[in-house]
């Protein structure tokens, strides 16, 4: 999706961000997630995120922590993502879409007294990911896409290839990163990939050692 309000350099983002800590949910630039938002803390992170910047900051717990409460962990990068869609449901929560901008480094978080968190940002040494495509030329889409039919294949998902087949570069290796059924770990390890190559890489990667251990040709880890 294309931003009314796109950003040209890292210096326009704020250097505070409220943050959406969600296992399992990863945002990366120009993707789209789409959130249910019921909890109070976060029904009023959206109202203020309105009145604001637009900007939230979707990041991973540590595994284990998830249930932690506010003395959960987090990871250390995520990915700011601005809010382009609302809609009130009437019942008390908020459908929203999120779209990926660039990804930070948390320096710290701050005492606060809104129920949700915030922390201190940092954007430098990911301001590539403000410039559309910024990579893909470098990725082999081909082995990736291959290696995609036969991981859809042997999980019996519903691909649709035209769409795959038309996406430019970017859109797809991202959108197939947030959408993997893989654990934190491993999609955390998608967020932090240096560059789209990579990123494109590890997705191949993870794919291939899923399919080995469905076939048992390595053992499991649990």
């Amino acid at each position: 999706m294309s931003l009314n309000r796109p950003y040209a350099y890292v210096g326009e983002l704020p250097g505070i961000l409220p943050l959406f800590p969600l296992s399992g949910a990863i945002l990366l630039p120009r993707g789209e997630l789409p959130l249910n938002v019921f909890e109070p803390r976060y029904l009023a992170m959206i109202d203020d995120t309105i009145a604001g910047a637009r900007l939230i900051g979707m990041i991973q717990p540590l595994p284990g922590e998830e249930t932690a409460a506010e003395a959960t962990q987090l990871y250390d990068i995520g990915c700011a993502g601005r809010l382009t869609r609302l809609a009130e449901t009437g019942d008390g929560r908020y459908l929203i879409t999120l779209t990926g901008v660039v990804r930070f480094r948390v320096l710290k978080e701050l005492a606060v007294r809104t129920p949700y968190r915030q922390c201190r940002v940092s954007y430098d040494e990911f301001s590539e990911d403000l410039t559309t495509g910024a990579g893909a030329d470098a990725v082999d889409r081909e082995s990736m896409v291959s290696m995609l039919r036969n991981f859809a294949e042997c999980s019996k998902l519903e691909v649709d290839w035209a769409s795959i087949d038309a996406a430019p570069t970017e859109t797809l290796v991202n959108a197939l990163a947030m959408m993997s059924p893989f654990g934190a770990n491993d999609k955390q390890a998608l967020v932090e990939a240096i560059d789209l190559k990579t990123r494109a890489e590890t997705l191949v990667a993870l794919a291939k050692l899923d399919l080995a251990q469905r076939n048992g040709d390595r053992p499991q880890w649990h």
